[in-house]
């Protein structure tokens, strides 16, 4: 059994991050574990995680699993947990408790708990007090090693908890089953060094690594080479791309080489802004397959909360940086991340996150009130702002996100614009939905031959986040 450790995920040496490409190992016994049985995950969190399912989901397939339907047809079910905000911890044990009734009337069904809340030293306290008759629990590290993880437990018929608490390295050739069949995620760099306050993911994701680019732009090739038509590029802060390679290649050399290779959509994701270059503007503005859409996260305002947050850049700086985006990149759709209730965090400090929405008008924004996670410098800090206040405060903040979206989608109205058509509408199934290349959700009459194509669209009608629009054809 191998506990997270806190302390020892928050180290940084200068050891040099290995790139291994043939630690998945799957052995024919191994290969069999699975037959005839089904599995489910249940994915929580951002891209990343949802990427990490992917790779579940290819390994489990590797072990003659096949996907169940639904939750309560699964031999196997795994939760791929997130650890960023509370309320995600809440939901997972919550959905924990439920499965547990399950389990009472199927016994020989198999729980995990995986991903970031796995690398967290109290949540794996709190099972092995409260919820021993899970099966598995691993962590962000070792998803590759899955198979004999799984193996192991169902040997000893005991809980089976591995996490590694290291900075880790690159494991590359590890399966993947992709979740859409025209949109593709392409990790780039795992972990991060920030340490934002707030933060956990450099505790629970370890310490920033980059791909050699030849794998990334390999995997990328093989991509349009199966249909795909659309990259986006992951990474906890892509922007810092490159900085631990051993060669003198960044995230714009990066970008350009993907763009080069041909692929019709290419997006990025997440952006920190203290590492968005202007060589990195001068490749987005230089290549049109690169789309015009930056999430830009904020988080505050205020030069004071900023500094408490450990953003490592001002109020100003940021201004300077979205003005700079906006003058290379007009037609772009800009969004961001804001927190709001930040210990400490006084009306002033508040009113100066406002100012900086209005300068923005951001197309659309992610606003979230603090949640202190355990381990951070955060945590520690006097978190004086009641409820009430951080709850007044979120509803006025997105009251003012909301006008600006509705008012960005506005601009669409009559206008043509290209689509990713992804396929049926989950509102109307008569309808089609897709993405613009500014990342706007357009629903959309016209024929479903369309599906899996990128096609000019009318924008008809509009609401603060979404569109309808029609095919237009022959256009």
């Amino acid at each position: 059994m191998q506990l997270p450790n806190l302390k020892e995920a928050k180290v940084r040496t200068q050891k040099e991050v290995v790139t291994k490409t043939n630690d998945y190992i799957i052995t024919h016994d191994l290969v069999e574990l699975g037959r005839g049985r089904q599995y489910y995950v249940k994915t929580y969190g951002c891209q990343m995680n949802e990427h990490d399912t992917e790779n579940i989901k290819a390994i489990l397939e590797d072990m003659s699993f096949t996907e169940a339907g639904s939750m309560e047809e699964a031999d196997l079910i795994l939760l791929n947990t997130c650890a960023i905000r509370e309320n995600a911890h809440n939901k997972v044990f919550g959905m924990i408790g439920r499965i547990k009734h399950m389990k009472e009337t199927k016994p020989e069904m198999m729980v995990g708990l995986c991903g970031c809340m796995a690398q967290e030293e109290s949540v794996v306290d709190e099972i092995l007090e409260k919820y021993r008759w899970l099966d598995v629990v691993f962590g962000t590290h070792n998803i590759h090693q899955l198979p004999r993880i799984l193996k192991e437990a169902m040997v000893t018929k005991k809980l089976n908890v591995d996490v590694l608490s290291i900075e880790g390295d690159i494991i590359e050739n590890v399966p993947v089953k992709r979740d859409h069949p025209y949109k593709a995620w392409v990790n780039i760099m795992y972990g991060c060094d920030k340490f934002c306050t707030y933060c956990i993911v450099p505790y629970t994701r370890g310490k920033q690594r980059s791909r050699k680019p030849h794998f990334i732009i390999e995997e990328v090739k093989e991509l349009i080479n199966a249909g795909y038509k659309e990259v986006t590029l992951l990474g906890q802060n892509v922007n810092a791309y490159g900085k631990d390679l051993k060669i003198d290649y960044t995230m714009a050399n990066l970008l350009e080489e993907v763009a080069k290779t041909g692929i019709e959509r290419l997006r990025f994701v997440t952006s920190h802004p203290w590492d968005f270059s202007d060589d990195m503007i001068r490749v987005i503005a230089r290549y049109d397959n690169v789309m015009p859409y930056i999430h830009l996260p904020l988080q505050s305002g205020s030069n004071r909360i900023l500094k408490l947050m450990g953003r490592r850049y001002t109020k100003e700086s940021y201004l300077e940086l979205f003005h700079k985006l906006k003058q290379a990149l007009p037609y772009s759709a800009i969004t961001t991340d804001i927190i709001v209730g930040f210990p400490g965090e006084t009306e002033a400090d508040f009113q100066d996150t406002l100012e900086v929405v209005k300068a923005c008008a951001y197309d659309s924004a992610f606003t979230f009130i603090f949640s202190p996670r355990i381990g951070t410098p955060a945590a520690k800090m006097l978190d004086d702002v009641s409820l009430e206040v951080k709850q007044k405060r979120l509803h006025e903040l997105n009251d003012l996100v909301n006008g600006y979206s509705r008012k960005a989608n506005e601009a669409y109205l009559g206008k043509i614009v290209p689509v990713l058509i992804e396929g049926s509408s989950e509102n109307n199934a008569e309808m089609l939905m897709g993405y613009t290349d500014t990342m706007k959700l357009v629903n959309v009459t016209g024929s479903k031959q369309f599906i899996g194509q990128i096609v000019p669209v009318k924008i008809t009608d509009v609401k603060t986040w979404s569109m309808t629009g029609e095919i237009v054809e022959n256009a």
